[in-house]
């Protein structure tokens, strides 16, 4: 459920949105129709490989700073439209969040998130920091439109 491929349809621009992982996608795109493609994909994965096969018509450089706040704004949507998923981030309280990338190797994967080696959490884990940060903010504000 904290996951980008969990299946929460959000809203955006008037259009449902199947996950906020097909929404992150589509943000990285200013071609609407490749935006139309990515939103019509089923499954969060397929999504993501659609925004592959485009990946020379990005617009966004992935973990570039605004590809970052696409993100925050992703994250923001699918927790606060999900009143469920509000109530669980809240209940997580102050402990850490942190996105298990497992065995994946790759900067992207060390970047979005972390694993554990010898004990210790080893990458930067965006991911987890910016569901911390935006936990911070719904308890702090409550939920926000």
């Amino acid at each position: 459920w904290l996951g980008n491929l969990s299946p929460h349809a959000i809203m955006f621009d008037n259009k449902k949105w199947n996950t906020s992982e097909a929404l992150f996608q589509a943000l990285r795109f200013k071609n609407m129709d490749i935006r139309e493609i990515i939103r019509n994909e089923k499954s969060p994965m397929g999504a993501k490989m659609k925004a592959k096969k485009y990946k020379t018509e990005m617009s966004i450089t992935p973990m570039s700073e605004e590809d970052l706040n696409n993100m925050r704004t992703c994250i923001k949507l699918k927790f606060t439209q999900n009143e469920k998923l509000t109530k669980l981030l809240l209940a997580t309280g102050d402990r850490l969040i942190i996105e298990n990338i497992g065995k994946r190797k790759g900067a992207r994967h060390e970047f979005w998130g972390a694993r554990l080696i010898n004990g210790k959490w080893e990458g930067k884990n965006v991911m987890g920091n910016l569901l911390m940060e935006l936990r911070n903010v719904l308890s702090k504000e409550g939920p926000i439109a």
